[in-house]
């Protein structure tokens, strides 16, 4: 068996880079002629609840980091779900496993609130790094504890910073997730193909556009620091939702408790809403119930 690993990409033969491109694919896409309720568009917020684990996937102990995880469930989720319950607006919350287990209120009020809680890894490990049966085991193990806290099953998973391993969609399919929200191949909804083959897993897109940690992420040992002013990534976000509600489609995004959860961030999330609110026609729902929506009445 040849060893591509010890050859430069230039030198693989035709079916080893055709092989790796069409592992995993876009396939039908999911697009309804409407939305629940007539509605035009479908608003979708998504918050990753990572708190701590962000430093301990690394083995890091710094304190600092640590106190920066805690400030996302100690003010930032709180700061969330009192504005996401001042409009009657549902969303997502994707959890590590390990944060459920150091905040398993926080969780058990996200639920009691009307929002989803989705598979978000273990300890915030990435996916790419792990052989089959590790990755396997850790998403079973998280599924698991995440149901063990919340009473409550998860249907979509969105992987530890977008890292999508060769496994991970088999394991998805094997675990009977209906979604998963980490690929970026559309704006729409559509289905993911394994090798070619129709797996039934509705991905329901992101984009780093649409995230708010490559605006406001600070490391300060490394060379990065936000770039953004707030008002920079809302009209970034405003656009977004602009074009979404113009083309029938979905608005989906992708915020962090400890950074959206701010006295001079969290307002870029109520104008959204009120934005959107204002349209008259825009349907609020969490990620479980767009990615089923769309599939289930796609245009044809």
């Amino acid at each position: 068996m040849t060893d591509y690993s010890k050859m430069e990409p230039w030198q693989w033969p035709e079916e080893h880079w055709r092989g790796l491109v069409n592992h995993v694919r876009a396939g039908r896409t999911y697009k309804p002629k409407a939305w629940k309720g007539g509605a035009r568009c479908a608003f979708a917020l998504s918050f990753d609840s990572d708190h701590e684990t962000n430093e301990l996937r690394d083995g890091g102990k710094s304190v600092g980091r640590m106190a920066w995880g805690q400030y996302g469930n100690r003010v930032g989720v709180p700061m969330i779900l009192n504005l996401l319950k001042k409009y009657d607006v549902p969303a997502t919350f994707f959890v590590p496993a390990v944060a459920a287990l150091l905040h398993p209120d926080e969780q058990r009020r996200v639920v009691a609130e009307g929002h989803e809680i989705g598979l978000h890894s273990w300890i915030h490990e990435l996916n790419s790094v792990l052989s089959y049966d590790d990755e396997r085991n850790i998403m079973m193990r998280s599924a698991d504890t995440l149901e063990k806290v919340t009473g409550v099953r998860v249907v979509g998973s969105r992987t530890a910073s977008w890292d999508f391993s060769p496994h991970t969609l088999r394991i998805t399919k094997e675990m009977g997730l209906a979604y998963d929200t980490s690929l970026m191949a559309d704006i729409d909804c559509y289905e993911l193909l394994l090798d070619g083959e129709p797996t039934g897993v509705v991905e329901l897109p992101v984009e780093w556009i649409r995230d708010d940690a490559p605006y406001f992420m600070m490391l300060r040992f490394q060379n990065l620091r936000p770039y953004t002013p707030p008002e920079g990534v809302f009209d970034i976000f405003r656009r977004e939702f602009e074009a979404a509600y113009e083309e029938g489609g979905i608005f989906q995004l992708t915020c962090h408790p400890h950074m959206i959860g701010y006295r001079s961030r969290i307002w870029i999330i109520e104008e959204l809403i009120r934005l959107a609110k204002a349209k008259g026609d825009v349907w609020f729902a969490t990620h479980a119930d767009v990615a089923a929506y769309a599939r289930d009445n796609a245009a044809d």
